[in-house]
């Protein structure tokens, strides 16, 4: 959300963005208390979410934050839009449009109310938007695709049949789809909350993703069938990256909720090319103490140089995170910090694969840094782009659920120096060229951008 804003700031757009107050707050404590001090024509605004005071270094619940979006944000956001139209000025315009995450699906009601476009932004693949655009067939309507509470009576095999009449999506499992279709939650908030959102982007004026034509093009027809238009602006890190770089305030204005350790890109600098495997379970995923010792010690043996993310908030309870005997095996050739610059990191030289839980974010910044990964998805939308990753994309392997240290072992290896990954990482490379491609001057991307804001956001009539 905070590069597209960038992005149309530079197309002439005054910004205002808007955080929940819990978010305001940890981005002011990782990167300073003036780091959103913002612009003139590029400010800040928070409003409420509604939830209990919480852990200031952990994620939110996300059952409860989505039950709260629901019922908690639109009030606070319709008094802050109202605030801001009282203060018209001859420097301070009105508010003209929305752009709004996917998810809150409130701020449609509210561009309703003012008669002002929005413009969703769906921050997840193609894809798995496609999937869930199926959610009521596939849960409501049907109710056969969905496992019954007790799964120990599931027939053998269930979870691995072929879903084969979802449009534009081919060889997908029930086991591929949204989590929110399996995860325990008795009073179906998820489920409420997910056709909520459909029901709302359908009514928007158009839907922009966050991926390109060249990697997503028949999710992408398909969802044209079903929603307002639909256009592929991304991948929005390298759109951002074709705007001069001269304003040093807004360029500094970084979203990241953990202060970033930007030591270790020295030390990636003393490592060879193409030698060290990226680990990063991303900013949601808690793993079990059981896991991380796999993961720690299929690392360990595997002999290779790693760069390992692991948040303060990773793993459950509080056990140790890594062992002494870990870190000492390890201390040559293994650096353990508790956030990074991703970006910069995968687009570093001495980087050649990348672990991850298969996070749309991480997943479009490693492709297009022509990075091929190993995928442990977690949850969400995971399970379906480590599918496309693996199967149709072919730059990816699956680590099983049942993560075990000597299968962790195999792979890295397999990814960093065997048959496989070198095959990964030439189709990592096509794809890195293709979306560069997307963002260039002609191409999709940017076309597509073009009319998002000209037929779209400014409403011309070209």
């Amino acid at each position: 959300m905070l590069k597209l804003a960038k992005v149309l700031h530079h197309r002439g757009f005054r910004i205002t963005f808007i955080n929940t107050e819990f978010n305001h707050r940890r981005l002011l404590k990782a990167r300073g208390p003036d780091s959103l001090d913002g612009l003139p024509d590029f400010c800040f605004e928070t409003i409420p979410d509604g939830l209990p005071p919480s852990d200031a270094d952990a994620t939110q619940d996300i059952l409860s934050l989505c039950d709260s979006i629901a019922k908690n944000f639109m009030v606070p956001f319709r008094n802050l839009l109202a605030k801001l139209n009282d203060t018209v000025s001859s420097n301070v315009p009105p508010v003209s449009c929305i752009v709004s995450d996917l998810n809150m699906h409130f701020a449609n009601t509210v561009a309703e109310e003012l008669g002002i476009p929005i413009v969703l932004l769906c921050p997840v693949s193609a894809f798995f938007f496609l999937g869930g655009a199926h959610t009521r067939r596939l849960a409501v309507e049907s109710g056969l695709l969905i496992p019954p509470k007790d799964v120990s009576h599931l027939p053998n095999g269930y979870m691995d049949t072929t879903i084969d009449w979802i449009p534009g999506m081919k060889n997908i499992r029930i086991k591929d789809l949204s989590s929110v279709l399996f995860a325990s939650d008795p009073k179906g908030i998820m489920l409420n909350f997910v056709l909520e959102v459909l029901e709302k982007a359908s009514k928007a004026s158009a839907i922009v993703v966050n991926t390109f034509d060249a990697l997503e093009h028949e999710g992408l027809d398909a969802l044209s069938s079903l929603f307002p238009p639909v256009f592929s602006i991304g991948p929005l890190h390298l759109l951002l990256r074709q705007i001069p770089q001269n304003n040093s305030k807004l360029n500094n204005i970084g979203s990241n909720l953990w202060k970033d350790e930007v030591d270790c890109l020295e030390w990636l600098n003393s490592k060879e090319l193409n030698s060290v495997i990226y680990v990063n379970f991303g900013s949601i995923a808690v793993l079990t103490p059981q896991q991380m010792a796999e993961f720690a010690y299929g690392l360990a043996n595997s002999n290779k140089a790693f760069l390992w993310v692991i948040r303060p908030d990773l793993v459950k309870g509080d056990s140790m995170i890594v062992t002494h005997e870990f870190l000492s095996k390890t201390k040559d050739r293994g650096i353990v910090v508790s956030w990074c610059p991703q970006e910069h990191v995968l687009s570093h030289p001495s980087i050649g694969g990348f672990l991850t839980h298969c996070g749309w974010n991480s997943m479009i910044e490693s492709m297009c840094a022509g990075v091929p990964m190993l995928c442990w998805p977690f949850g969400d939308d995971q399970k379906t782009n480590c599918r496309f990753a693996c199967i149709e994309w072919g730059i990816g392997m699956e680590i099983d659920c049942n993560v075990k240290r000597d299968e962790v072992e195999k792979l890295v290896r397999e990814l960093m120096e065997g048959d496989k990954g070198k095959e990964m990482k030439k189709h990592a490379t096509k794809w890195q060229k293709m979306a560069k491609e997307a963002v260039g001057i002609n191409g999709s991307s940017n076309l597509n951008l073009d009319k998002v804001v000209k037929e779209v956001l400014l409403q011309l009539n070209l």
